[in-house]
């Protein structure tokens, strides 16, 4: 009999040690997938556009004043699209680093609506890629010299034009997070857009080549506050605006800078349910790069008084560089009717200080206007319709505008894993 006990002693030992094993990793998971998270996001939208006037047939699907035509310049009558653009994937989550350490968070995000070389395209394009760990964020995102929080309800994919609204590679210290302050600062990938201006009217200058110079990052800071009433935001940039210039091909290369700066005010104000008030102002010099639509970084200005010929040779005018003035202004109030509508009304304007050695078809202002009924009948499906205004006007005070109807249906769709 007591052998049979000491049989059953070695058999079950054994047996409870590698339970306790199997245990304590399966503990040991389920502590870390404590921390764990995983989510996939995005939907399908089409969007059914008819314009009034002609747009740049580059930029149909978006509704952006800069790109409105001026004397048939795109031709005499608006068009109609139906577009799949907006439609977006998404996956985002978090990742434990080890007992007691921060989780890495993480975000990667692209729509279909092509850009830059990719203009009037379906094309991937990516709209955010980055991770935090704690205070240090590394990645692409929305820029700290913007305030996404004032973007209204509105179907229309480019927004408001005098709205800050850039995605940037950048590097991102967040100094203060608590429940209700947060202030952060960060580099920021350059990227100026200089405008030549009249400068090949010059005989020295007819054929030369003029591009931006990049050597330094953008610095941006952020201060944000929210509270049951909403949130205010306060943004700012400091920026070296640059260039460079071959008078002749071969020849060369004459460079020179001017600083940049900016300074944005948003806020977005409860009223009643999930109504709000939408608020931005923002100003500064160089900052164009930043903005919705529309402007430009530097441009030439030419000295005011005119210079004497030497030896009846003619003269060229003194030339500088000027990080060009800009302000924006968004004003938009979100309503919920009920749970099954809502509309979204406002308007935004982008004006620039245009020097005086623009071309006199250079932007000079955008004015942008909507108003909408969005219906929501069931859970993730949202269709509605909306009106939209716009124009452009040039430096020489010639303009162009344009009504649309934009009639668009979403399904959206996301899962936690």
């Amino acid at each position: 009999m007591v052998q049979r006990i000491n049989g059953w002693a070695r058999a079950l030992v054994p047996a409870a040690i590698a339970a306790l094993g199997v245990a304590g990793a399966a503990n040991s998971a389920r502590a870390e997938d404590a921390g764990r998270s995983f989510e996939i996001y995005g939907f399908a939208e089409v969007d059914a556009i008819a314009d009034s006037a002609r747009v740049d047939p580059a930029w149909q699907d978006a509704f952006r004043p800069s790109k409105i035509g001026i004397d048939d310049q795109f031709g005499t009558n608006g068009q109609t699209s139906l577009s799949v653009k907006q439609s977006r994937f998404g996956v985002k989550g978090s990742l434990p680093t080890g007992d007691n350490g921060k989780p890495i968070d993480f975000k990667f995000e692209f729509d279909m609506f092509g850009t830059g070389a990719d203009a009037g395209k379906t094309a991937v394009r990516l709209r955010h890629a980055y991770g935090e760990w704690g205070s240090l964020l590394a990645g692409q995102t929305n820029s700290l010299f913007m305030d996404g929080d004032v973007y209204p309800n509105v179907y229309d994919y480019w927004g408001p034009t005098g709205m800050v609204f850039y995605r940037n590679v950048q590097i991102r210290w967040t100094a203060l997070r608590t429940a209700t302050d947060k202030f952060a600062i960060a580099i920021e990938r350059p990227g100026n857009d200089v405008d030549p201006g009249n400068i090949r009217l010059i005989e020295q200058y007819q054929n030369a080549t003029v591009r931006p110079d990049q050597k330094y990052p953008d610095f941006t800071l952020q201060y944000r506050h929210e509270d049951k009433w909403g949130h205010v935001q306060a943004s700012g940039i400091l920026r070296s605006v640059a260039y460079e210039v071959q008078a002749t091909t071969g020849g060369p290369w004459s460079k020179g800078s001017e600083t940049g700066w900016g300074i944005n005010l948003g806020a977005g104000i409860k009223t009643v349910a999930k109504d709000q008030v939408l608020l931005q102002v923002v100003y500064g010099e160089g900052i164009a790069s930043y903005m919705n639509d529309g402007g430009m970084d530097l441009a030439p200005s030419a000295a005011l008084t005119p210079c004497l010929p030497v030896g009846g040779v003619p003269c060229a005018p003194s030339l500088s560089a000027k990080a060009v003035p800009l302000t924006g202004v968004v004003a938009y109030y979100d309503h919920y009717w009920n749970s099954m509508w809502s509309s979204s009304i406002g308007y935004s304007f982008t004006q620039v200080d245009n020097t005086n050695f623009q071309a006199t078809t250079a932007y000079h202002k955008g004015d942008y206007a909507s108003v909408n009924l969005f219906a929501y009948p069931a859970n993730n499906l949202s269709l509605g319709g909306e009106l939209l205004w716009g124009k452009r006007t040039n430096n020489d005070g010639s303009s162009g505008d344009d009504v649309r109807f934009q009639f668009s249906i979403k399904y959206s769709f996301g899962t936690k894993l």
